[in-house]
């Protein structure tokens, strides 16, 4: 199918999803057509790690629209087949099944994929992985049937499934290369609120470790064997390494690709006519002045509404705030802000760290870079405004409980 008018979206996903309702909500009303290479219709990521996991929440619940959304707004979404090469200067794309869609707009929202652990083993049954749906549900499963579990990794991923696997009563083992849990995250000050969080609650938190090999049997894995020599033993292994931006259709189309497609603050990208948005997108963040690529459900979210208003040629710009979010046996959080390794000088802290109910704030001469609040609800905004603000902040007042945040804007 080959249109003058075809707005075209890679990616049945969360980002994809809120493009197309975007496209339709700002009154494009020519084909639209999404692809994707999974069989589920869009669905939200965070649950699978979360409520979903932890048996809290019904498959139904992680669905963007409901099925029927599609049709009743006209969006023609083919599930089960990828795309396997885009044409920019014939504004074509191809897909797995042979077909061919022409497109007047393209919007690349391909997300991200887990990364691959590199020791002998990893391919043996019992090595799992974090990412879509079907994973979700087979670490469900793994927990109802397994009294020990290894987690590689402790990122987000890593440490939501050994929340999950704690609550589900498994004993659990969490392998960290780093020295803590999220220290090029969060750094040492509140990267050791992890630590001690899960320690708190069971989990055998082994840092500064190396990974040397999966041992097993027959085709399953049944434990780990550490640089160091030593073993553990497990009924079921799940890696969470980081993850890799799905950009090698893009680099086949010859687009500029650096930590992703590399698109500006309209998240277009070098290519004609081609927009990228949600995990796969390196974009111009104005406020920040650089690229960023943001691996977080906010962001796919709210990118590709200003993807979609793009591409139907409104003036738009996208410079909101980074945010996620976590939840965490009894600790719930929120960031906002933005902070590279080392980007900062200074960590104050307002409330009872200890206690686990309290704001961080990260500062760089004086200007807070990022909050996180954590059992701590409502200030979400005003920490928000901090960021944005920009400008520097009185220490002494950011630490007082008595001082509204609010009140430390504009100064």
């Amino acid at each position: 199918m080959t249109s003058d008018t075809t707005h075209l979206i890679i990616g049945a996903s969360l980002a994809g999803a809120k493009a197309a309702e975007t496209l339709r909500g700002e009154g494009f009303d020519g084909p639209l057509i999404m692809v994707g290479a999974e069989h589920e219709w869009p669905y939200e990521r965070p649950p699978l790690s979360k409520d979903y996991l932890l048996g809290k929440a019904e498959r139904e619940t992680v669905y963007v629209h409901p099925q029927h959304w599609y049709a009743e707004h006209q969006v023609d979404l083919r599930l089960g087949v990828a795309a396997t090469a885009i044409h920019p200067a014939t504004h074509e794309v191809t897909l797995a099944d042979g077909g061919q869609i022409g497109y007047a707009k393209l919007l690349l929202t391909t997300g991200s994929s887990p990364r691959r652990l590199p020791v002998p083993g990893a391919g043996l049954n019992g090595v799992l992985y974090l990412r879509n749906v079907g994973d979700s549900d087979a670490i469900k499963a793994a927990f109802q049937s397994s009294s020990r579990v290894v987690v590689i990794g402790a990122g987000w991923i890593g440490l939501e499934a050994a929340a999950a696997a704690r609550a589900a009563g498994v004993a659990v083992t969490v392998l960290e290369r780093g020295e803590l849990p999220l220290l090029r995250v969060l750094g040492r000050e509140v990267a050791q609120v992890f630590a001690a969080l899960h320690r708190d609650h069971g989990v055998d938190l082994r840092c500064g470790v190396q990974v040397a090999e999966i041992t097993g049997s027959h085709g399953q894995a049944g434990g780990v064997l550490l640089a160091d020599g030593s073993r553990i033993d497990a009924d079921v292994i799940i890696v969470g390494v980081g993850i890799t931006p799905n950009s090698q259709l893009a680099a086949g189309a010859g687009l500029d690709i650096s930590d992703g497609i590399r698109v500006d603050a309209q998240l277009r990208s070098s290519g004609p006519d081609i927009y990228a948005a949600g995990d796969v997108a390196s974009a111009f963040h104005p406020r920040l002045g650089k690229h960023i690529r943001v691996e977080h459900w906010a962001n796919a979210l709210h990118q590709p509404q200003a993807a979609a208003r793009a591409m139907l040629g409104q003036d738009v710009a996208y410079d909101r705030v980074p945010y996620f979010f976590t939840d965490q046996y009894d600790l719930g959080m929120e960031y906002s802000g933005y902070v590279e390794p080392d980007g900062y000088d200074e960590v104050v802290f307002r409330g009872d760290v200890s206690g686990r109910e309290f704001i961080a704030f990260w500062l760089n001469g004086g200007q807070v870079l990022a909050g996180m609040n954590v059992n701590v609800w409502d200030v979400n905004d005003a920490i928000r405004g901090l960021v944005r603000d920009g400008r520097p902040v009185d220490k002494d007042a950011l630490q007082d409980p008595e001082r509204p945040l609010e009140s430390l804007t504009g100064r």
